[in-house]
Order: structure tokens, then C-alpha cells, then sequence
């Protein structure tokens, strides 16, 4: 059973940790989001939420919005939210929390908030640029440029395989510039941005095109000097060795008067 909970939940962007608050409350349940990251728009995406009794009534509640916008009666100890097709409005943040079937109604604690981000292909791609460009020397700075058509958003920038959240600013312009110090091999692979609007914190742009930054190889030891230092102190240190064994030889060697 623990084995079907853990693959059902692979790929899960979140997983809630259970907890209590307070005197008599329900430890809050666990919930997640599948696809994570940013949904394309007429995408589908499920919310599920899960707690280990079962005879659970989950009540999904949206940001902003008063009251609960769905509920379900699960068969079993998880709940599915799908959104089929989304649109901008679905953009948000969500809770869940849930209540005995039975017997008087006392909610649990709210869950983590799960975060849904829509892309709207009406939004035009931002450009993106390295500086310096080519292959980056280990030690270097460099400056990852996007730059879009807006100055009312916000830029993230993300790099593949990279499961942190992605990097944000707010520009004064309608660029961002996000540095990287001292480059090392970590910071080598690919990278895009993209930006959100002020106003609907919710809604992407389409990512930029990906650029590489590559780190060079760091150059091995030279232990050419090494080398000749220790070579010519082995050689001066045969000499004298040959100059103070050289009388001892010859006074054995000569003959008897």
C-alpha cells in the first residue's frame, strides 16, 4: 500500500507535510499539483489532495475567493481536482482541507498553498543573451540578459533539470539582468526565461529561446617548473656527492709504497 501511494504521487510538484495546529484541530492534509511548473494554456492539470483516514469529504478553496470552489466524497484516502483545459482564470493559489463525512462538521487545517501558472501565448516571447559569450572560463563573471516588450512585469529565469525555484527580479526597465559570479562547472547547461505581468502574477509569458552557457575544463596543474626545479636539485645533488666520494675512492685505489 505504501509502495501504490508513493508511485501514485511521483512527479507531484508539492507534497504537504502533515501537521497539527492547535488544541482538538485535524492534522491538515497533503496536496499537489500534476503537471508542476508552468501549465501551456488549454492544458490539463489535477490538484490532489490526501490525508491517511478515509471517509474524508476534501474541499478545494482558491486565493481570493471566499467560499470553496469544489468538493469531493473519494473512495479512498486521495482526492483529484482536475482543471481540463486551462484557461488564465485558473491561474492561482490553492488550499485544501477536509471534514468527516459524518458527525458534526469541524474542518481540518488548510494544506501548503500549491501554486498553478498558466502561459498565455498572447504574451510575446522575451529575448535572452550572455555576456560574455562562448565558452566561459571557470572563475568568471557573467550576465544573463531577458529582455521583453513590457515594463509591468516580473522576469524568472530557469535552467534545465534545475528543480529550485526559478531566479525572479523586478526590472526598473523592461530588461532584467541576472549575474552569476565566479562561473564554475555547476553553473554550466541551459537557460530561459520568462516573465509574469504585475497585475495577473498567475499568467506567463511563453519561455524565451533556450541559451547555453558553457564552462571550460579547469586547466590541469603545470608542474612543469616543478619539474625542472626538482630535476637540477637532483643534479646538483649528485655532484657533490661525486666531489666528496671521489678522494675516498682514489685513496683506496692507490698503491702501496
Amino acid at each position: 500500500m505504501a509502495f501504490a501511494f508513493t508511485v501514485l504521487f511521483l512527479g507531484c510538484w508539492l507534497a504537504g507535510r502533515s501537521g497539527t495546529s492547535g488544541e482538538g484541530s485535524r492534522p491538515k492534509p497533503s496536496i499537489c499539483v500534476s503537471p508542476g511548473g508552468v501549465i501551456p494554456m488549454g492544458g490539463n492539470v489535477t490538484i490532489r489532495c490526501w490525508h491517511q483516514g478515509r471517509g474524508m469529504r476534501f474541499l478545494l478553496y482558491k486565493d481570493g475567493d471566499g467560499n470553496h470552489l469544489t468538493y469531493t466524497d473519494p473512495a479512498s484516502y486521495v482526492a483529484e481536482f482536475p482543471i481540463p483545459s486551462a484557461r488564465r482564470k485558473h491561474g492561482g493559489s490553492y488550499i485544501c482541507r477536509y471534514s468527516h463525512r459524518t458527525g458534526p462538521t469541524r474542518y481540518s487545517e488548510p494544506s501548503d498553498p500549491v501554486q498553478i501558472i498558466v502561459a498565455d501565448p498572447s504574451l510575446p516571447r522575451p529575448s535572452i543573451s550572455l555576456s560574455p559569450t562562448g565558452v566561459t572560463a571557470p572563475g568568471a563573471d557573467v550576465t544573463i540578459r531577458c529582455q521583453g516588450q513590457r515594463r509591468d512585469v516580473r522576469f524568472f529565469l530557469h535552467k534545465a533539470g534545475d528543480l529550485n525555484p526559478p531566479r525572479h527580479m523586478d526590472p526598473a526597465g523592461d530588461g532584467a539582468e541576472f549575474r552569476i559570479p565566479t562561473v564554475g562547472r555547476q553553473h554550466g547547461g541551459s537557460y530561459g526565461c520568462s516573465y509574469r505581468p504585475r497585475s495577473e502574477p498567475f499568467v506567463s509569458s511563453q519561455p524565451s529561446h533556450p541559451v547555453q552557457l558553457v564552462v571550460a575544463a579547469a586547466a590541469p596543474p603545470d608542474f612543469t617548473n616543478a619539474n625542472i626545479a626538482r630535476l637540477v636539485l637532483g643534479t646538483v645533488v649528485l655532484l657533490i656527492l661525486g666531489l666528496i666520494l671521489d678522494p675516498a675512492v682514489q685513496g683506496r685505489e692507490s698503491p702501496r709504497g
